[in-house]
């Protein structure tokens, strides 16, 4: 499966994006979902997942309340919403697939797309 992040964009401390990841050459329905970020300097981080059965998506604790991973398999493509946004949320952010049991863990996870920049301004 190809994968290719939309939707990043300027937006001031407080504000909203929401991204988009669009799949191709696979279906989204047959793989966990995750959605990263990698901020200058420092490594990627998985922010959030989902499980390709469905229920509740996994945050990471600095986005809970604030990010909502949603997925549409019938358009075969995930969302991302942010809200809240917080300088410290700059980042590129990616999606990426995994099928392995551990939907939870980073390693698992290919398919990297080329990302797209959310920079978040004071």
């Amino acid at each position: 499966v190809q994968l290719q992040a939309s939707g990043g964009g300027l937006v001031q401390a407080g504000g909203s994006l929401g991204l988009f990841c669009a799949a191709s050459g696979g279906t989204v329905r047959n793989y966990h979902m995750g959605w990263f970020r990698q901020a200058p300097g420092q490594e990627r981080e998985l922010v959030a997942a989902m499980r390709r059965s469905g229920g509740e998506p996994y945050y990471i604790d600095s986005v809970k309340g604030r990010f909502t991973a949603s997925r549409d398999n019938a358009k075969n493509t995930v969302y991302l919403q942010m809200n809240g946004l917080k300088p410290e949320d700059t980042a590129v952010y990616y999606c990426a697939a995994s099928q392995n049991v551990q939907w939870r863990v980073a390693v698992w996870y290919h398919s990297w797309g080329q990302g797209t920049l959310v920079t978040v301004s004071n």
